[in-house]
């Protein structure tokens, strides 16, 4: 059973968007599990809308640059319980400064390297990160209960689709455009040839910093709509929660159509899904699309600015001429 003690609970996990979702089955497993704990989480400012809205959280700290801006505050909230899901230097020292308890999840640092420096040697676990999230609450006894990410929205967040096309009963494609890393992202000919392909109308998501690909690509398919850096990160949510299907490469908003139960087809370049990160408890319509067999993948465990053999082949070599079955499917 918990321990008595445990009546307020800090949950650490400070970026990013797709790190952040996948704490959602922990957040809301310990909630209901154990009624009566307040649950605070960290996260980073920019970072926010991904829980601000969690009705599980009694309270969501966040802040700008640097943790230790958070400090007093959460000291004086004397917590019983931290629970780590970041696990880096960062959390240990705050960990160190508040002088409470906590319990970590592994991270697999070592797995990772020795899959990205030597190929064969692969000891990962076949394990989802959401699942070694929970090894953090096994002293807890608190379980998953099957039902997949959160991510909640308000009214006020919702884009309606009649201000996106003549029909709002329209089915269309989400296509996520940009990533964290470049190698992570899928290139413009790529893209190009999904839309080329593609027998369903496409909207392009993405930040204001895939701003100039999407002109790009619209310049090449002018009947595309275009969203990027025009909705905040809740309405891409939203339009996502109404897609058909949605096309990501490794990227949050690949997450939160996890959370929305969506038809997602996952395109990976340099990482691999085995890291743990693929969209969790899919879709039995998901597809994972990844060129197997590239003795130089995976090249890093999170990701480039440009690839380190120039060739880039994880995603050059990627086929989308399936695409235009998608209606069908």
């Amino acid at each position: 059973m918990l321990n008595s003690g445990y009546k307020k609970i800090l949950i650490l996990r400070f970026s990013s968007i797709g790190d952040i979702v996948l704490t959602t089955p922990l957040i809301r497993a310990l909630k209901n599990q154990r009624k009566t704990v307040q649950l605070h989480f960290v996260c980073k400012q920019s970072f926010a809308d991904t829980l601000q809205h969690n009705p599980y959280l009694d309270k969501l700290y966040t802040f700008k640059a640097d943790i230790d801006e958070l400090y007093s505050s959460l000291q004086n909230e004397n917590y019983d319980l931290i629970i780590d899901l970041h696990n880096n230097l960062r959390s240990h020292r705050l960990i160190r400064k508040l002088g409470i308890k906590a319990f970590h999840f592994p991270k697999l640092n070592v797995q990772k390297f020795l899959a990205v420096n030597f190929k064969k040697i692969n000891v990962l676990p076949k394990q989802h990160i959401v699942d070694r999230y929970f090894e953090a609450l096994k002293k807890l006894n608190v379980m998953p209960d099957g039902k997949g990410l959160d991510y909640f929205i308000t009214e006020s967040d919702r884009v309606s689709l009649s201000t996106i096309f003549q029909n709002a009963n329209t089915k269309f494609i989400a296509l996520v455009i940009g990533g964290s890393y470049f190698t992570k992202q899928i290139p413009l000919a790529q893209l190009n040839q999904i839309c080329q392909n593609a027998t369903l109308p496409i909207v392009l998501l993405g930040g204001k910093s895939d701003a100039s690909i999407a002109a790009e690509l619209m310049k090449l398919n002018p009947n595309l709509v275009n969203q990027c850096g025009i909705l905040s990160l809740n309405q891409s949510a939203s339009v996502i929660q109404q897609a058909e299907w949605v096309i990501s490469s490794d990227t949050g908003l690949m997450h939160i159509a996890s959370a929305f139960n969506k038809k997602i087809i996952s395109v990976w370049g340099n990482t691999i899904p085995e890291f743990g990160m693929s969209p969790y408890m899919p879709n039995p319509s998901n597809q994972i699309l990844q060129v197997k067999n590239l003795p130089c993948r995976p090249c890093s465990k999170l990701g480039h600015k440009k690839c380190p053999l120039q060739h880039f082949k994880c995603m050059h070599d990627q086929d989308f001429s399936f695409i235009k079955d998608l209606e069908s499917a």
